[in-house]
Formats: structure tokens, sequence, C-alpha cells
């Protein structure tokens, strides 16, 4: 079993757009379990931090066979997680990383295999630290035409990540 772990952002829930439409992708899999984290209580990126943490561990969930998914502070959390664990995923939405605000800017993930993606027209993380970011780690970004909250982009985005699980799900046969 592959579990999904979905963290939405800092002003949205666990019933964002963007979680649900991908969530819908994960429950159509067989042998994919998805979790959709509800952080709306907390305001501190290291609250929710310890939340997630916390969850893996209560639900005693092998991290080799977890994938995380968040956008924005929801990235931040999901690469904060694949930096402490080698995960087996991370797919990643206008994550907030290189921001100075946040505890860690540039965690090194040790998830086997991560995908980006990040609007050029993003004014609440800016482009180009998540360039650098995704260049110095040499990880999958791809760069959209699109805000912040990538809604024109979520025809692609489900594209991408249909393709990212069933490319996870191969990569779990072979540890």
């Amino acid at each position: 079993m592959i579990t999904v772990y979905f963290s939405h952002g800092l002003e949205s829930g666990p019933g964002a757009l963007k979680v649900q439409a991908l969530k819908g992708i994960a429950e159509q899999l067989d042998d994919v379990e998805p979790v959709v984290m509800d952080y709306r209580h907390m305001q501190d990126p290291k609250v929710r931090l310890d939340h997630l943490r916390r969850t893996l561990q209560e639900r005693r969930d092998s991290p080799a066979r977890c994938i995380m998914v968040g956008s924005s502070l929801g990235g931040w959390l999901s690469a904060m997680l694949g930096a402490d664990y080698a995960m087996l995923g991370c797919f990643l939405l206008a994550p907030a990383l290189g921001l100075p605000d946040y505890p860690e800017t540039s965690p090194v993930l040790k998830a086997r295999t991560t995908h980006i993606i990040h609007g050029w027209r993003d004014d609440v993380v800016p482009p180009a630290p998540v360039i650098e970011y995704a260049r110095d780690q040499r990880l999958s970004l791809r760069l959209v035409d699109d805000d912040h909250r990538l809604h024109a982009s979520l025809p692609l985005i489900r594209g991408d990540f249909e393709r990212f699980l069933c490319h996870c799900q191969a990569l779990s046969q072979y540890p």
C-alpha cells in the first residue's frame, strides 16, 4: 500500500480545489490510500510540521511507501518531511521555499522522486528561489503561466500527478 499525504496551504483547507482534485486521482488507483491533512486550526508552520510528523508516526506508515503532496505552505511541509525521511515521492505545487520568514528555506530532499509545479506569475512565492532550489537538487520542475493558486493549470497538474503516481507505483516495486 502506498499512502499519499495531502497538505493544504496557509489560507486554504482540506476541501481546497487542488487537494480534492488530486485526491480523486489517488482514489482511482489500486493500492493507494489518500490521507488529507487538516491544519486550519494551526497557523505556525512548525506546529503544522509537528502535526504531520506525528500523523505519519501514529499511522505507522513506512516513509519508503509514502508520497507527500503539498501546495504553498503544504509544499514546504511536504519538502521538510521529504528531507527528514527517504520518502517514495514529493509532489510540490508552488512550494513555499526560499522564503526568509520560514524556519528552513532549502531542505535537502531524500525522496526517491520529486516533481515541482510553479507559476511564473506567482507573487506569493517568487519563482526564482524555487528554480534555484530545483536546479541545485536536480529536481523535476515545470513552470507554468499561472499565479500562486495554479487554478488555470489544474488540468495540467492533474495529468502530471497521475503520471507521477504511476511512476511512484513502479518505483515502489524496486526498493
